[in-house]
């Protein structure tokens, strides 16, 4: 049987706007007590049901199925950039999305959350070539407090890993990704308005961003608008905004198979300033590193713990001994570990493991087991970082990825070691790019 498109289109549009309703009616999630700047986003999962991209024919597992190979080709760019600092291209996009506004009056844009690349855009008109978003497209010269960036700024230089030129004194960025989405325009500056989920906007001056006049857009269905880049870089929106919040953010992924009625409205949040501040008696914390030329966010992996016995991180493709040996990403879905290191990982996982073993048909994953009832008896895994100590639970660390079928998401990697976001959900986690600390406290997004 067919699908009818329009119905699908119509489906899919009334999924958007009860979106952006529910960002204005959650103000009881959180406190209205404010500090300053400080706000929370919504932060909707390109699968969930609150998302336009969602596809409700498919089913739960093809959903994770197109995760995964997501999550594997945003990993392979990892090892690409880290060979050539100076790339040109950024990773495949992020999960997450959130709504935010550009202009005075504000223009509502869709964007995708990035903490892999610095630069926030947008598409704008005039469009020499645009795709298909479902909010109007923002036109610069209906803005009162728009203006573009010239050629000598010292933000035409910082966009890295964008490419710039010159014309007529306005700095001309491009910025492609490895998916071969891309974005082409002015670099500019313009007045952003966050609408908090306690209903109260926040107007920010002066932010730098890209107005993208030749657009394309591969993977998420022509519904967004842009990007909004929370990396490591100077031109990155939270580096940008470091007076206004304080160096802070924060996020709290719930879990993606979470779908019980209760829950059937939960999203995922993401926090900025105060607000971002995590606190707790179970809060542990690690430094952040960050590297020169580089949008990443680095952790200091010491070691693994399967039960009680702890593996200390070794490896020869990975120096356990460099200042930040893995990448914390919100945008890949799994976690990677070197070759070898994964290796003696494994081998003291399976012994801890009393299950039927299956290899898995779609050939991702190297730890599999049958299930009948969609879990096994999983052992406690911790990760441990420098000063931190995280436990993860089975949510965290085993998956179904078809029926009667769990697999380890921890993956082994030729070159790479990267914290992906199943590894995160159901915890606060905590960026102070002031005070160079990761923390992480566990909790209940749900309800956070």
């Amino acid at each position: 049987m067919g699908i009818n498109t329009k119905a699908f289109t119509l489906i899919n549009t009334f999924v958007f706007l009860a979106f952006f309703h529910l960002s204005l009616v959650s103000c009881q999630k959180i406190t209205t007590n404010r500090r300053g700047n400080d706000f929370t986003l919504d932060l909707i999962h390109r699968d969930s049901p609150l998302s336009p991209c969602y596809n409700p024919s498919n089913s739960p597992f093809e959903r994770l199925q197109n995760a995964f190979r997501r999550s594997f080709s945003r990993a392979s760019f990892f090892k690409k950039k880290l060979d050539a600092l100076q790339s040109t291209i950024a990773p495949m996009r992020g999960e997450y999305f959130t709504k935010i506004s550009i202009g005075t009056p504000p223009i509502d844009m869709l964007a995708i959350v990035d903490t892999g690349s610095d630069l926030t855009w947008t598409q704008c008109e005039p469009c020499v070539t645009c795709f298909r978003q479902l909010v109007p497209i923002f036109y610069p010269y209906n803005s009162s407090t728009y203006r573009t960036v010239g050629c000598n700024d010292k933000a035409c230089q910082e966009i890295r890993p964008s490419t710039t030129t010159c014309k007529s004194n306005i700095c001309n960025y491009e910025q492609t990704y490895e998916d071969q989405t891309y974005s082409i325009g002015d670099l500019s500056i313009e007045t952003f308005t966050f609408t908090s989920t306690s209903g109260e906007n926040i107007y920010v001056p002066n932010i730098v961003f890209g107005c993208g006049h030749v657009n394309n857009e591969t993977s998420f269905n022509n519904y967004t608008s842009g990007m909004m880049g929370l990396g490591g870089g100077r031109v990155s929106i939270v580096n940008q905004m470091n007076q206004e919040i304080k160096g802070k953010f924060s996020y709290c992924l719930i879990p993606l198979l979470d779908s019980s009625p209760t829950n059937s409205n939960a999203t995922s949040h993401i926090y900025f300033g105060d607000s971002a501040d995590v606190y707790g008696l179970d809060v542990v914390s690690t430094p952040l590193i960050q590297k020169q030329q580089n949008s990443f966010y680095y952790l200091n992996l010491e070691g693994i713990s399967v039960r009680n016995k702890t593996l200390e991180f070794k490896s020869s493709i990975v120096n356990a001994c460099d200042e930040g040996n893995i990448i914390i990403d919100s945008g890949t879905m799994l976690t990677y570990l070197p070759n070898d290191f994964y290796s003696v990982l494994e081998k003291t996982l399976v012994v801890s493991i009393n299950a039927t073993r299956k290899d898995d048909p779609f050939g991702i994953f190297n730890v599999c087991y049958q299930s009948e009832n969609g879990t096994i008896d999983a052992p406690k895994i911790a990760v441990h970082f420098t000063n931190a100590d995280v436990e993860l639970s089975a949510m965290n660390t085993f998956i179904e990825v078809e029926e009667g079928l769990i697999c380890f998401t921890m993956v082994p990697d030729e070159e790479t070691a990267i914290l992906g976001n199943l590894a995160q959900m159901n915890f606060v986690i905590g960026y102070d790019l002031v005070a160079s600390k990761v923390h992480f406290l566990p909790t209940d997004c749900t309800k956070y």
